[in-house]
C-alpha cells in the first residue's frame, strides 16, 4: 500500500546523508561514451529533486546539473503520439511487451513476426513512435514535442542541446540500421534521416532534476498538473505510460527495480531517472555513471533506499 503522505519534511532531514552514501556507488559505473558529448559529464555527480502535489519540494546534491533527457523523452513522445493518433494506430505498429534484449537491439525485428518493435521504450519502438508525431515536417514535429515538454515542466524554457544532437546524429549508425529495417518491415513511414532527426532532437532536450520532477508530477496526478489545475494528458494514456515504465522503463533491470523500489520509472543514458509516487510526488535524479544495465549506479541506489525507507512501493 503506497504511503500517500510523501513526508517531505522527513525526507529533507535525511536526504543529504542518504545521497552522499549513494554517491559512492558512482565508482562502480562509467559515463556513457558511445555518444561522444555524453562522455564529458562528471562521473561522480549525483542530484535529486522531489516535488509534491502542493508544490513543496526537497532537493540535494548536484540537482542544478543540466543533462539531456535521452530515453526519458520516450515516455512523453509515446503519450503525444497516443494523443495524436489513438491507441489502435500506435499499437498497430508497436507492441506492448518487454524484450529481454538490449534497448538498441534489432534482433527480434527479424526473428519474431510480425516484425514490429516489442515496445515503445526500446530504440526501435521510440523511432517508430517519433514517426507518428503529427506535423508537416521534421521541424514542426520537433517544435510540437518541445512545446509539449515545456508545458509538462510547468513552462520551463527547455531547449535542445545542439552539441549533443549533432553528436547523436553523426554517430547514430545503429539507429539508422534499425530504421532501415523498420522501413523494410513496412513499419516506418517517411525518410529515415527525417525521422531520426526528430528522434535525436527529443533525446537531446536538456533539463534539470527539477524539470524531471515537474514532468513526473503530472504523471503522479494522472495527467493533471496539480499546480495549475490544467489537464495535460488523458488519464488513460498515463495508465499506459505508467505500465510501460514499470515493465520496460529501466532497461533489463526493470524487474529488479520494481522489486527493490516499486515505482514507475524511466532512465536515460545521460544518467537521468524520472520516477514518481502515484498520487503523491514527482522525482528527478541525475547520476551520469551507469551500471552494466545502462542505469545510473548511484541514482538507482538512492531511489531504492528512499522508496524502502519511506514505504513508497506500489507493490
Amino acid at each position: 500500500m503506497i504511503n500517500k503522505e510523501a513526508r517531505l519534511a522527513e525526507v529533507r532531514q535525511f536526504l543529504p546523508e542518504w545521497l552522499e552514501h549513494s554517491r559512492k556507488q558512482a565508482d562502480l559505473g562509467e559515463v556513457a561514451s558511445y555518444i561522444p558529448e555524453l562522455s564529458k559529464a562528471r562521473a561522480d555527480a549525483l542530484g535529486i529533486h522531489l516535488l509534491d502535489l502542493s508544490g513543496e519540494s526537497a532537493s540535494a546534491g548536484d540537482c542544478g546539473t543540466t543533462f539531456t533527457l535521452q530515453s526519458i523523452s520516450k515516455v512523453f513522445t509515446l503519450i503525444l503520439a497516443l494523443m495524436d493518433n489513438g491507441e489502435e494506430a500506435v499499437f498497430g505498429r508497436v507492441g506492448m511487451e518487454p524484450t529481454g534484449d538490449n534497448f538498441n537491439s534489432m534482433l527480434k525485428l527479424e526473428l519474431v513476426r510480425p516484425g514490429i518493435p516489442f515496445n515503445p521504450l526500446i530504440n526501435a519502438g521510440a523511432i517508430t513512435v517519433s514517426s507518428m508525431i503529427k506535423g508537416s515536417s521534421p521541424e514542426e514535429k520537433s517544435a510540437r514535442i518541445l512545446e509539449f515538454f515545456r508545458r509538462l515542466s510547468g513552462g520551463s524554457a527547455l531547449q535542445v542541446n545542439e552539441a549533443v544532437y549533432r553528436s547523436e546524429f553523426e554517430t547514430g549508425n545503429l539507429n539508422r540500421s534499425i530504421s532501415y529495417f523498420l522501413v523494410e518491415n513496412g513499419v516506418l513511414d517517411g525518410g529515415v534521416e527525417e525521422v531520426l532527426s526528430v528522434y535525436f532532437r527529443h533525446c537531446s532536450i536538456e533539463a534539470t532534476c527539477r524539470d524531471l520532477a515537474r514532468m513526473a508530477l503530472v504523471l503522479a496526478d494522472d495527467g493533471t498538473d496539480p499546480l495549475s489545475g490544467e489537464e495535460l494528458i488523458p488519464r488513460r494514456y498515463v495508465q499506459i505510460a505508467k505500465t510501460f515504465m514499470i515493465t520496460c522503463g529501466m532497461y533489463n533491470a526493470s524487474g529488479e527495480f520494481a522489486i527493490k523500489a516499486g515505482l514507475p520509472a524511466k532512465s536515460g543514458v545521460s544518467g537521468g531517472i524520472l520516477t514518481f509516487v502515484p498520487g503523491a510526488l514527482g522525482i528527478g535524479v541525475i547520476g551520469p555513471a551507469l551500471n552494466a544495465k545502462g542505469n545510473s549506479s548511484a541514482g538507482v541506489h538512492l531511489l531504492e533506499r528512499l522508496s524502502q525507507r519511506m514505504d513508497w512501493s506500489l507493490f
